[in-house]
């Protein structure tokens, strides 16, 4: 089994094959799971102390906040999986 990792940003890496999603957390729904899972101990803080713009779910129920644009953390997840193809 070929583990394929993703940059979020700032040096923190991410199993590609673990991400359920890439969202942005402006709505409400989203700001309800995250305080869920920080009062549940599931959340992952990589913001290094910037503004959340990409929430990550996980498969594991590990919600991950990350400091780069959701698409750019898809793009980065699409361009490896077609650099692997290659």
């Amino acid at each position: 089994m070929d583990i394929k990792l993703v940059n979020i940003g700032f040096g923190n890496i991410v199993a590609a094959n673990r991400i359920i999603a890439i969202i942005s957390p402006e709505s409400a729904p989203i700001k309800r799971i995250i305080q869920e899972a920080r009062e549940k101990g599931m959340l992952i803080d990589a913001t290094y102390g910037r503004r959340t713009r990409a929430v990550i779910i996980a498969d594991s129920a590990h919600v991950i906040l990350s400091a780069v644009q959701p698409e750019t953390v898809a793009n980065r997840l699409t361009s490896r999986d077609l650099a692997d193809e290659e």
